[in-house]
């Protein structure tokens, strides 16, 4: 029996900032639109942070049934270590799943049903990650889901559920948010190259290599302190705020380019989760101040 302490490690709260900063950054465009709605936005942020959960659960399990965590650098996994059992893990993953479905179903009601299909996308790109027989996140595709379901999608649903609309804010700061998340999945893969390759998981930094992963992290940061730039010149100067998350964005750029491996990794997946909040954070409030 998994403890509660390796359940909330499995949950693996180091993750949650790519949940936490779309919901942040929509609820800034939608104040920016002068469309705030306070329940709605923490209706928003439950979804994404039980996605992001059970995006997590549902990876343990995978993983560990396919045996591509048996020897893994990283955080505990509890399917892999033999913590947990497969079916307790499994089944947290969708309970998980039914909270976001839950409060989603509430949001839709309120909004657009067509909003019940977006759901269900996310739900499903979230099990069929590492799920399912020919798991996407095993043929290179993972940045593509991660920034379209925690970039796009949830920035602009978080912004449409409360202004009725999509703006230019909603989508410029999905797009550096998107970014953003992205560079916390390709730093976790780079850790993992090794590993992955001997179990035959074909993630993006498998594909790339080494070198041209670490010069992918790179651009995405900087795609998405361009897109801050933009916003100053096109919503509010205001916006340049979020240029004062840039020194934590620094610090894991200049370790990942010292070409560390392995378990310091771990070090730049945090920092990279830190700066992302901290920009989403700065964003919202310049956003608002608009």
């Amino acid at each position: 029996m998994a403890t509660p302490a390796q359940w909330l490690e499995g949950a693996r709260l180091r993750t949650w900032p790519a949940s936490i900063s779309p919901v942040l950054v929509g609820t800034g465009a939608a104040a920016a639109a002068d469309s705030f709605v306070a329940w709605k936005a923490a209706l928003a942020l439950v979804v994404a942070i039980a996605l992001q959960v059970g995006s997590n659960y549902a990876n343990d399990y995978s993983d560990g049934i396919r045996g591509t965590d048996d020897h893994r650098v990283g955080p505990l996994r509890l399917v892999g270590s033999g913590a947990a059992t497969p079916a307790s893990v499994k089944a947290a993953a969708f309970a998980s799943f039914g909270v976001a479905a839950i409060c989603g179903l509430i949001l839709a009601l309120a909004t657009a049903w067509w909003l019940v299909l977006v759901g269900v996308a996310a739900i499903a790109a979230a099990w069929f990650y590492t799920g399912g027989s020919r798991p996407y996140g095993y043929r290179a595709l993972g940045e593509v889901s991660v920034f379209v379901f925690f970039g796009l999608v949830a920035v602009i649903g978080t912004t449409y559920v409360q202004v009725l609309r999509v703006t230019w804010p909603a989508v410029a700061g999905a797009i550096a948010i998107g970014a953003l998340t992205c560079a916390i999945l390709v730093a976790n893969n780079l850790r993992d190259i090794p590993t992955d390759q001997e179990s035959g998981k074909r993630t993006l930094a498998v594909v790339l290599g080494d070198p041209r992963t670490r010069t992918l992290y790179v651009a995405l940061q900087v795609v998405a302190y361009a897109l801050v730039i933009l916003l100053a010149l096109t919503t509010t100067p205001w916006a340049l705020l979020a240029l004062l998350s840039l020194p934590l964005a620094v610090r894991p750029v200049r370790q990942l380019l010292s070409g560390i491996t392995g378990r310091p990794l771990i070090a730049v997946l945090r920092d990279t989760g830190v700066a992302e909040l901290a920009f989403a954070f700065l964003l919202t409030v310049g956003l608002a101040l608009a």
